[in-house]
C-alpha cells in the first residue's frame, strides 16, 4: 500500500477532514522536492531535499518513499548515476502514491 491510510488517521486522530488537508499538502510539496533533488547543485542540497522527502513520507505512512529517500540521503554526492537512479525510483513511489490516493478520495 503506497500511503498507510491507518497510520495516517492515527496521526489525525480520525479527523477526515484532516487527514485528507495533510494528504493534499504532502503531494502538493512531492514535485517541489523531487525538483529539489534534480536540481541539488551540492551534497547538502541533495540531503537536505531527501532528508525532506522522507520526513514527509513518514509523517503520512508512505513507507516505500520514505525508504527510497533514506537511501537516497546516504548517497554521496559524486555517485552521479545513483543518484538519477534514486530519482526515478522515487518518481515511481510517487506516481504511485498519488495514483493510490487520489483513487482513495473516489473510494472514501
Amino acid at each position: 500500500m503506497p500511503v498507510d491510510l491507518a497510520h495516517l488517521r492515527r496521526y489525525t486522530l480520525g479527523d477526515k477532514a484532516l487527514e485528507d488537508e495533510v494528504l493534499q499538502l504532502f503531494l502538493a510539496q512531492l514535485p517541489e522536492t523531487l525538483a529539489a533533488l534534480r536540481s541539488a547543485a551540492t551534497e547538502r542540497d541533495w540531503k537536505i531535499a531527501a532528508h525532506t522527502l522522507k520526513g514527509s513520507s513518514r509523517a503520512v505512512g508512505a513507507w516505500r518513499i520514505a525508504t527510497l529517500a533514506q537511501q537516497a540521503e546516504a548517497l554521496r554526492g559524486n555517485e552521479a548515476e545513483a543518484c538519477l537512479d534514486a530519482i526515478s525510483k522515487l518518481e515511481a513511489a510517487v506516481s504511485e502514491a498519488r495514483t493510490f490516493v487520489h483513487q482513495s478520495d473516489k473510494l472514501g
